[in-house]
């Protein structure tokens, strides 16, 4: 099983492609031969990004906000006027609040879920079903290492990328034999603007030999996808070895750790 092959009449959806992660993304899938939409906030680095891609018949820069069911509404007409297929779905867009559940207030703590759960969810629900019909697709989630383990002063997060972590696994054993792959994308920290805002100060104490770069975890990403993999922690075996067990050990034991590093 792997990537389907670039189509005329097909397209890769990329949310959160304005940098990152998501800049990466469409410059591999843009690589491959795919056309890209981009999608995100930021219509202005959006349309230099679908520009330096090629244009219109490359790249498709389309603005939105996932957090609001109507952009996502507009969204999925947009791909519709297009006329194409996605045969590629890359849910990367995404953010963290980064302070004790009593102090993040209710509007932020939503908003993550929203953009973290409810738009992964809207948009596997709106193109899977296309992807079975047809008999391919790819669908790539990023999930993260915060997944593995409740973490104090970060709780939200860790628990929506535990919803996106278990959604991709359980999703892919449903169809894995039907020509579709789910796969969930595990990274620790990474160097990229989601690291920089100052809230994700906490990363700072994880040793830089266990950060792994956007352009790496893509690849990564990637190639699990075309592997037909569950799930993936990118970054070489000292990564994996450092954050996979974090997975099996008991959570009492984790929250010691975790409540200490995670602590402002």
């Amino acid at each position: 099983m792997s990537l389907p092959a670039p189509r005329a009449d097909s397209i890769a959806l990329v949310t959160g492609a304005s940098s990152g992660i998501g800049d990466q993304f469409a410059r591999q899938l843009a690589a491959r031969g795919h056309r890209v939409a981009l999608v995100a906030r930021r219509a202005d680095r959006l349309a230099a990004l679908a520009d330096e891609l090629g244009g219109g018949e490359h790249a498709v820069a389309i603005a939105a906000d996932l957090a609001i069911e109507a952009d996502r509404d507009r969204l999925a007409a947009q791909i519709d006027e297009l006329g194409v297929e996605v045969d590629v779905l890359v849910n990367n867009a995404g953010f963290g609040v980064y302070e004790p559940f009593i102090q993040s207030g209710r509007e932020r703590e939503l908003r993550q879920l929203r953009v973290d759960v409810e738009a992964v969810v809207d948009l596997m629900s709106r193109y899977l079903p296309g992807m079975v019909e047809r008999g391919r697709g790819v669908i790539v989630n990023m999930s993260s290492t915060s997944a593995f383990q409740p973490l104090p002063y970060n709780a939200g997060y860790a628990a929506a990328k535990a919803h996106v972590l278990l959604l991709s696994e359980a999703v892919n054993e449903e169809v894995k034999d039907r020509g579709v792959t789910v796969t969930a994308v595990c990274p620790g920290p990474v160097p990229t603007e989601f690291q920089e805002v100052g809230e994700a100060a906490f990363a700072e104490k994880v040793p830089k030999a266990m950060w792994v770069s956007a352009e790496r975890v893509v690849r990564d990403a990637l190639a699990a996808a075309d592997a037909g993999r569950r799930s993936v922690i990118p970054g070489g075996p000292h990564v994996k070895a450092a954050f996979a067990p974090s997975r099996l050990t008991p959570t009492a034991v984790t929250l010691q750790v975790t409540k200490r590093l995670m602590r402002k």
